[in-house]
């Protein structure tokens, strides 16, 4: 599974490359933190809302840590989905720690 570090999602955004992000994390933990312009796709709702994933687009997945993630990524390429999946490694709380320390941490 291919991974993408905070500070390398943060330049890809910053160089103006399209990247759709994908938060797989509850609603209230979304409501708490999150990726400007991220699109909220909880994990329990991933497979059912898969249409709502541009596959033309290169696309990071994202949790609080890396394993939600992980886990949505396995079931959208079990499910056929056919773009380029990418897990950012240590979600949320890397965003928070490596790129904006103004994203609060829970």
């Amino acid at each position: 599974m291919q991974e993408i570090t905070a500070t390398e999602l943060k330049q890809k955004l910053d160089n103006g490359e399209d990247v759709q992000i994908i938060d797989v994390r509850e609603p209230d933990e979304y409501a708490t933190a999150r990726i400007p312009n991220s699109m909220h796709i909880p994990l329990g709702q991933v497979l059912t809302r898969m249409s709502e994933i541009d596959p033309s687009r290169d696309t990071v997945v994202h949790c609080k840590m890396g394993g939600r993630s992980a886990k949505a990524i396995e079931a959208l390429t079990r499910a056929g989905f056919s773009g380029k999946l990418t897990n950012l490694k240590g979600g949320i709380t890397a965003w928070s720690n490596d790129v904006d320390p103004s994203v609060p941490k829970y």
